[in-house]
């Protein structure tokens, strides 16, 4: 029987087995998947962590154990595709991001919305999942997708334009293609450069070919796809570290769960996050290194051309608000604390966005 057929009797039956105890010794059989392939460290650490943390965590209890479907670099689910995947029984569990899912998951675009921020990747996701939860997002986020969010959080090292030629200052970007995921092409907005939509999984190709001149991006993830090769100067604007999303598992499926497997997904989407991070931190100057040695260069973008670029950019945070909202969501208060958080942590933006 297809899993689609099965998509609205997962959570009665779980229950009914946790009803009876009958959980014990049960196998479950679950998918999780990945649009992108496991040269990136967030699909890499779903083997190497998430899964063998989940397993030892449940086998702590005896009371399920988990038969996996594992797929990645889009042979189960394309990038985009992950949340209609979750409502059809495609994925039980997977990657939450708003970047290739901006209508559902929009939400989880709010650091897009702030650029030339922090380049901490830990104390952004920290800061985010912080203003998501005090803000109880998530669960009228699960409530509108049917996913529900169990942490596992992450982002991205320092975004920058990896291109085919130097950038030193705004004018320099005028009639350049640059591409990037949609979120972020808003970006380039008022510099003169031509934003065209695209992925890690297509960068490569499009440069080398000519679809466009660069790419918006961050070290970690060029360097491994050897982007230095066709587009070898690493231009060093600093838009900032930005959150990505988090675990999810189809709410049918989550709901089924005893409170010690709900635990055991929580503990391992933790650990993930912390073996993303040590690795992420650690890959950056090696990677900087391989790139400088194969070629690739190092450019310092002006910083008054940077701030001059920050303040005539059209406020990003403006139209991902009235987006937001459209869907009934609490933008700005979300934007808010997550501003207030990374105050904590003693960061404040160059341009206050929230007060135009």
């Amino acid at each position: 029987m297809h899993r689609n057929a099965l998509w609205g009797g997962v959570a009665a039956f779980a229950f009914a087995l946790g009803a009876n105890a009958a959980w014990s010794q049960e196998t479950v059989r679950l998918t999780i998947a990945a649009g992108h392939p496991e040269i990136f460290l967030w699909v890499k650490h779903i083997k190497e962590t998430f899964i063998p943390t989940l397993d030892a965590e449940l086998a702590k209890h005896n009371e399920i154990k988990i038969e996996w479907t594992q797929g990645y670099g889009g042979t189960i689910v394309k990038l985009g595709s992950e949340v209609e995947a979750f409502q059809q029984g495609i994925m039980d569990v997977g990657q939450m991001s708003g970047v290739f899912n901006p209508g559902p998951m929009g939400l989880l675009n709010l650091t897009y919305a702030m650029p030339f921020g922090p380049t901490d990747a830990r104390g952004v996701t920290a800061a985010v999942e912080q203003a998501l939860q005090e803000t109880n997002s998530l669960d009228a986020l699960a409530e509108a997708t049917g996913v529900v969010y169990i942490g596992g959080g992450i982002a991205i090292d320092d975004y920058n334009i990896g291109a085919t030629k130097a950038f030193t200052k705004v004018a320099d970007l005028e009639g350049v293609k640059i591409g990037g995921a949609g979120p972020n092409l808003a970006w380039l907005n008022g510099t003169g450069a031509v934003g065209v939509q695209g992925s890690f999984v297509s960068f490569y190709n499009d440069i080398k070919t000519g679809v466009y001149d660069g790419y918006i991006g961050w070290m970690t993830a060029g360097v491994p796809a050897k982007l230095y090769e066709v587009a070898p100067n690493w231009n060093h604007v600093g838009f900032g570290a930005m959150y990505i999303g988090g675990w999810g598992v189809a709410k049918p499926v989550w709901d089924g769960f005893s409170d010690n497997t709900k635990a055991a997904f929580r503990t391992a989407a933790a650990a993930y996050t912390k073996a993303y991070f040590d690795e992420q931190e650690a890959r950056y100057e090696s990677a900087r290194k391989t790139m400088l040695d194969n070629g690739g260069k190092w450019v310092d973008f002006d910083p008054a051309e940077r701030e001059a670029w920050i303040g005539k950019l059209p406020n990003p945070s403006k139209a991902w608000m009235a987006a937001s909202e459209a869907r009934g969501e609490p933008a700005r208060k979300v934007l808010e604390v997550y501003v207030a958080k990374l105050k904590e942590q003693g960061f404040t933006f160059i341009r206050d966005y929230l007060a135009e």
